[in-house]
Order: C-alpha cells, then sequence, then structure tokens
C-alpha cells in the first residue's frame, strides 16, 4: 500500500521547481511535450505529488520520459545517472526478503516501490531509457520481472557495461551495495 506523505505548500514548490529545471534541461526525453501540459496533468491528479516528491528525496532525479501509448498518460522515470543512492542494497521483493535467514536487508524492491505509489520498470521500458541516455554504467537496477521467472526463484535485473545494455538474472534473495531500483509514474 502506497504510505502518501502531505507536502507542504514550501515542500511542494521546491519539487516543482527541481522538475521544471530538469524538465528544459532535457527536452531530448520528452520534445513532444511542454511544461504546461505536463503541470496541469499534475494538478489534475494531485495524489501523484507525494510519489514524485519520494522518487526525489531517494536520489531519482525524476522526469519525463514521454507518454504512455494509447492512454496518453505522461510518463515519469527516476532518470539519476546511476541506481538512485536511497533504494540500493534490497533485495527483489517480499517472499526473497522473508526467505533470507541472516543478514536481510531492511526492504525489498517491490515493497519499498508499493509504499512509493510507483512501479520498477520492465526490460523493454529499461532499455528504452537507456536509448535516451546512459545509465547504470557503475550501479544496476532490479526489473520487473515475469512470473516464470520470478516462480524459479529468479529476478532480471539491467545495467549498461561496455557501451551494450545488458539484462541479467540473480536470485531474488540477493542484494548488493550498489544495486537498487529504477521507478516510473504515470500521471
Amino acid at each position: 500500500m502506497s504510505k502518501a506523505i502531505d507536502l507542504s505548500t514550501a515542500e511542494k514548490e521546491a519539487l516543482i521547481k527541481k522538475l521544471k529545471v530538469r524538465f528544459e534541461k532535457n527536452m531530448h526525453r520528452h520534445a513532444d511535450l511542454t511544461w504546461n501540459e505536463v503541470i496541469d496533468r499534475l494538478n489534475v491528479h494531485p495524489n501523484k505529488w507525494s510519489s514524485l516528491y519520494q522518487m526525489e528525496e531517494t536520489g531519482g532525479e525524476p522526469d519525463v520520459v514521454g507518454r504512455v501509448t494509447g492512454s496518453g498518460a505522461i510518463r515519469f522515470v527516476d532518470c539519476s545517472k546511476e541506481s538512485p543512492k536511497g533504494r540500493r542494497s534490497l533485495c527483489y521483493d517480499r517472499d526473497a526478503l522473508e526467505s533470507r535467514k541472516k543478514f536481510k536487508p531492511e526492504n525489498s524492491a517491490l515493497d519499498l516501490a508499493r509504499e512509493m505509489g510507483i512501479s520498477l520498470l520492465n526490460e523493454e521500458q529499461y532499455r528504452n531509457l537507456q536509448e535516451l541516455e546512459e545509465f547504470d554504467l557503475k550501479t544496476s537496477s532490479w526489473l520487473d520481472t515475469p512470473d516464470r521467472i520470478r516462480n524459479l526463484g529468479g529476478a532480471l535485473f539491467g545495467d549498461r557495461r561496455f557501451d551494450t545494455v545488458f539484462i541479467y538474472h540473480n536470485g531474488a534473495e540477493s542484494y548488493y551495495a550498489a544495486r537498487g531500483f529504477r521507478g516510473q509514474l504515470e500521471i
């Protein structure tokens, strides 16, 4: 369940300022959108401010990467160069967390994403993000994993090395200081 945060007027204004500066600095991520369209959409969906705030506060540097095909929703994605610092050292999901007998991480990627009101990128979305810029050159990011893989104990993650985007697998219970997750929010 999402843990909404009530933002003060000052917090919301500071967030708007950061998002607008990032939006205008990175027009190659969303050339077909204007800031007014984004802010209008956000104002129609005020419940999304909390999620964006949490994305920002955990180091995600969320930015618009375009529209969602079909619905026309605007998609925000974590665009920090490396996996967000405030979302690392997490195993994949609750089952993986509970299966660890020793040295449990504090949380799982799916649980934290759910608490924030966002979702993990899937493989296609991660590859599309990597076409915009180079991300995860030193870190890696858990990806939304198909049930057929997860049911066998695995989970997917991606990174970029040697000028190539790699998608790998690992045991879902594993966690590393350099692995986090990138979230997305549709508005």
